[in-house]
C-alpha cells in the first residue's frame, strides 16, 4: 500500500516556475514507477511526466518537454516535478501516481497506476 500527498501548487504568472512534490508512504517506494498527470476543468486527465523505478529514466508529454523536469529520491520517498516557463495551458490539477510492474510503453496510461494522490492545483495567469 502506498499513500501519496502532493504539495507545491499555486498561482503563478506565465513564464514563472513552480516545483511540485509528492511524498509517499510505504517501504517499497523504489519498486514503483512514479508519474504526474494533470486534469484541466472540463478535460480528461492527461499524462504529464513519468520517472522509472530507479529514477534514472524520465518521460514527458511533448508539450512539456524542455520545461518540466521530474526527479525521484528513493531514500526520501519523494518525487518532484520542476515546472519552468509555465504557460496558461498548464493550468490544471496535478496528480501524483504510483504504478508497479510497468514497461515504458504503458507509462502514459492512467489505468496502469495503482495509487493516486489527492491533487494540487496549478494556475498560470497570462
Amino acid at each position: 500500500q502506498v499513500a501519496l500527498v502532493e504539495s507545491g501548487g499555486g498561482l503563478v504568472q506565465a513564464g514563472g516556475s513552480l516545483r511540485l512534490s509528492c511524498a509517499a508512504s510505504g517501504r517499497t517506494f523504489g519498486n514503483y514507477v512514479m508519474a504526474w498527470f494533470r486534469q484541466a476543468p472540463g478535460k480528461e486527465r492527461e499524462f504529464g511526466a513519468a520517472i522509472s523505478r530507479s529514477g534514472t529514466s524520465t518521460y514527458y508529454r511533448d508539450s512539456v518537454k524542455g520545461r518540466f523536469t521530474s526527479s525521484k529520491d528513493n531514500a526520501k520517498n519523494t518525487v518532484n516535478l520542476q515546472m519552468n516557463s509555465l504557460k496558461p495551458g498548464d493550468t490544471a490539477d496535478y496528480y501524483c501516481a504510483a504504478g508497479a510492474l510497468m514497461t515504458p510503453s504503458y507509462y502514459r496510461l492512467p489505468a496502469q497506476y495503482n495509487y493516486w494522490g489527492q491533487g494540487t492545483q496549478v494556475t498560470v495567469s497570462s
